[in-house]
């Protein structure tokens, strides 16, 4: 179920490449800070430490409550770095899996 929540994300956070309302940015912002709360707290429950300090300091990184203004250019940097480690991460989990 985890895994569809990342390719879900990782497509939310891409379309913030388009021009869109405000809004959408805010909604991405509360919805990247709550996914990565539980992501965070799910590898902290399975033993993966560095994963969870990791998903804990993405979750403080888009909190919607003090934000951290790194201009437009930047955050499309963020959101696709952070896109492309989603897609790697939840494939990887997968093959694991499988195996």
């Amino acid at each position: 179920m985890m895994k569809y929540a990342k390719f879900i994300l990782a497509g939310m956070l891409l379309l913030c490449l388009a021009p869109l309302p405000y809004g959408y940015y805010q909604l991405v912002r509360f919805v990247t800070m709550v996914a990565f709360v539980i992501f965070a707290f799910d590898y902290y429950k399975a033993n993966k430490t560095e994963l969870a300090i990791v998903c804990g300091g993405v979750a403080l990184l888009f909190q919607p409550f003090i934000k951290i203004a790194l201009g437009r250019a930047l955050w499309n940097v963020v959101d696709v770095v952070i896109a492309v480690a989603l897609i790697i991460v939840a494939l990887t989990e997968r093959e694991k899996k499988g195996t």
